[in-house]
């Protein structure tokens, strides 16, 4: 595997301390009609963690994820995040208290350069209004300097310099899915949902994809709920799992702990054999 050439200033000089990004999950339930989605699901991640979330297709991981990022709204229970409640918070209210995602479908403007949908994450962190950018004053050109700084690093962070130009639609499905980390990323988010990352991807572009996530985790401190199929990925980076099954949490733990465990063997994983 290839070296980092260097971190995204966005975590230089921020310890892990002052990135708080703890977040408990307590009674949710969520149901669509006659459909319980989850059921009374309790969850709790510190900051600094890689948690991921499995279970099999149907288990409620999806729907776990859009309420905590405010997709869903939950009929019963609490999120907490950082000490407030943040349940019935919409999106863009959640990503400016520091919750960003990726998606399961990648949701990216493909008609638009990678620099371009880059740039539209940092919409949160413009202070300026319609008239100084009409006139392009100086405090917006310095303004303007300094997004372009961090989206720099973050585009050489993840080595997708030769890719810059170009409209997203014309790239391969695993480089598409390593914009969508990097437009997450603009965001400056506490804590990052990434939601099935490695989807689609072939053997190189996941090694790649572990390669960013274990640097942002371990390194510079970023808090990460994973949700995702591969578990030789799940199980080799995660430092807790929860798996869930038709909406309910069957077990949580270390990964040496989860895939052991008779249920989850049982509903999720397959016999001893299969291990």
């Amino acid at each position: 595997m290839k070296a980092f050439r260097g971190q995204p200033s966005i975590y230089k000089n921020k310890e892990k301390a002052r990135r708080p990004a703890d977040i408990q999950i307590k009674g949710l339930s969520l149901s669509f009609g006659g459909v319980r989605a989850l059921t009374n699901v309790d969850l709790e991640v510190k900051s600094g963690e890689l948690f991921s979330v499995i279970g099999p297709n149907g288990a409620g991981k999806t729907s776990l994820m859009n309420c905590i990022t405010g997709f869903y709204h939950p009929e019963a229970g609490k999120i907490i995040f950082n000490g407030n409640e943040i349940q019935n918070l919409h999106p863009h209210e959640l990503v400016k208290i520091g919750i960003g995602r990726t998606f399961q479908n990648i949701e990216l403007f493909p008609g638009m350069t990678v620099i371009s949908n880059l740039f539209l994450a940092r919409h949160i962190h413009y202070s300026y209004g319609f008239l100084p950018a009409c006139f392009f004053s100086r405090s917006v050109k310095e303004e303007e300097i300094a997004h372009r700084r961090i989206l720099e690093e973050i585009i050489d962070f993840l080595e997708i310099q030769s890719v810059r130009n170009k409209p997203v639609g014309s790239l391969p499905y695993g480089m598409m899915k390593r914009i969508e980390l990097g437009r997450a990323l603009a965001l400056e988010p506490d804590l990052l949902v990434l939601d099935e990352p490695f989807a689609g991807m072939n053997l190189e572009e996941k090694e790649d994809m572990v390669r960013f996530l274990l640097e942002l985790n371990r390194a510079w401190g970023q808090t990460m709920i994973l949700v995702e199929h591969d578990m030789a990925i799940v199980m080799s980076i995660s430092r807790r799992i929860a798996v869930l099954n038709f909406g309910e949490k069957l077990t949580e733990g270390a990964p040496g702990e989860v895939v052991k465990h008779p249920e989850v063997i049982k509903a999720y994983l397959g016999d001893d054999n299969n291990l």
